[in-house]
């Protein structure tokens, strides 16, 4: 491709001849692609300088090829309908025989919720693949921009314009635990900070949402860099989660014996979002993911 570029010669005048060469004609090519005689005269001289050689010769009132335009005919006259015909007609995307790979950053937490019914709802799709990543806030703008994943479903700060964006969940946080082993009748501000707690912690210490948002410690007795197993850690303990009410309703459907009660203070949850570039706005199939991704949002949080 470098070398052609390297070529002085413009590509447009294949076009221009290939219209003459269909017309036989000079003034009715230019009709055709609305020039002036001149101009089209002017290009069919550009491209004989370029490939050295008499392509057209007159005959009456006409012009005829050349042996050497008539090779040049027959050999730019299938490419430049396909030339065309990518440009102008876009690619047909079948949902049973695709099989295009997406690639879909996710938090925990969105893995927790729509991984599983997103795979269910992609069975049309049999030859689609996802690949889930992990992202946070603070890496999906670099993992977007640099084309790690086609689209994100997490909670996002300040992004550059070039990143589209839709909320899909808002919600709370519930405290989670396993009644069998600490019957919490009543959860007050003494209650819940008295209690050995479980943290997420992206930063791999020991402060979770709540440090952030009052200001106060918690008695942490573990925290894990995500939600994905704090069901399996909370049963059977006497430690508390506090996680956001979408995710405690997914380990409770797994985990029956947990239980939830509301928090006893405040504390509001980001708003989740689909995030994806502007640039595969027209991407079919990334725009069929996308779209399922919506609807099972609309769904869980009914």
């Amino acid at each position: 491709m470098t070398a052609s570029y390297g070529r002085d010669l413009d590509l447009n005048l294949l076009r221009v001849f290939a219209v003459v060469a269909d017309a036989q004609s000079v003034t009715e090519a230019a009709s055709r692609l609305y020039l002036t005689q001149p101009a089209v005269s002017a290009a069919l001289r550009r491209l004989q300088t370029a490939v050295g050689a008499r392509l057209f010769v007159r005959r009456g009132r006409g012009i005829a090829l050349t042996s050497r335009g008539e090779r040049l005919r027959a050999t730019i006259h299938p490419h430049l309908q396909t030339l065309v015909d990518a440009a102008l007609s876009p690619p047909r995307f079948e949902l049973a025989t695709t099989e295009r790979t997406i690639r879909l950053g996710l938090s925990d937490t969105a893995e927790v919720w729509l991984l599983p019914p997103l795979l269910r709802a992609l069975e049309a799709a049999p030859g689609m693949r996802i690949v889930a990543l992990p992202v946070t806030f603070r890496t999906i703008a670099a993992a977007l921009l640099g084309g790690a994943v086609d689209a994100a479903v997490t909670v996002a700060d300040e992004l550059p314009s070039s990143v589209r964006r839709q909320p899909v969940l808002s919600g709370g946080f519930v405290c989670l635990y396993d009644p069998r082993r600490l019957p919490l009748k009543r959860l007050t501000h003494d209650v819940y900070f008295a209690q050995d707690h479980v943290v997420v912690s992206y930063n791999g210490d020991l402060r979770g949402i709540v440090e952030d948002a009052l200001g106060k410690q918690r008695r942490v007795r573990c925290s894990v860099p995500s939600f994905a197993n704090l069901g399996a850690i909370i049963e059977g303990s006497r430690l508390v989660a506090t996680v956001p009410a979408m995710v405690a309703r997914q380990i409770r459907a797994l985990r029956p014996k947990l239980a939830t009660k509301p928090l006893p203070f405040m504390l509001a949850g980001a708003q989740t979002e689909l995030l994806w570039s502007a640039a595969s706005d027209d991407d079919e199939p990334c725009r069929y993911v996308r779209t399922q991704i919506l609807e099972i949002a609309k769904q869980a949080a009914k």
